[in-house]
């Protein structure tokens, strides 16, 4: 026969356990390559508009470039904004599966949680029966 020490147990465990699900959610968010990605950003972007800026100077100021071939600046600056489209895709599908498995773990718990919660539930109907037929 389950006992109240052993119904507290069982609630104690639920609760750390659901305390651990937050912290663990809490943590979540990735703001350690923040500073990373701001960087590979800005160097990006720096570049884009420089080799951009190239073109545009060669062309409508009519200043003359010699170290870069005509159109070879867009064409490298069109590179490098397909380079910076795929790799936002690669950590979006990362971020994306990142996502499932935490999803997918948080379920999990929740289920095994559930049936816990049942069985708690079992044990203290028994115990009220118990007492009441005493």
């Amino acid at each position: 026969m389950p006992d109240s020490k052993t119904i507290q147990s069982e609630i104690n465990q639920y609760q750390n356990e659901k305390e651990s699900v937050r912290n663990l959610l809490g943590q979540i968010g990735g703001t350690g390559t923040a500073g990373k990605e701001k960087v590979v950003n800005i160097v990006f972007a720096t570049l884009v508009i420089l080799f951009f800026s190239f073109d545009v100077m060669r062309h409508a100021l009519h200043i003359s470039i010699d170290f870069i071939p005509e159109l070879f600046s867009v064409e490298i600056a069109l590179l490098l904004v397909s380079m910076k489209i795929i790799w936002m895709i690669h950590r979006q599908q990362k971020v994306e599966h990142f996502q499932f498995w935490i999803l997918n773990t948080i379920e999990f718990q929740m289920n095994s949680t559930a049936v816990r919660i049942r069985k708690i539930e079992k044990m203290m109907e028994e115990l009220k029966k118990e007492s009441s037929s005493q």
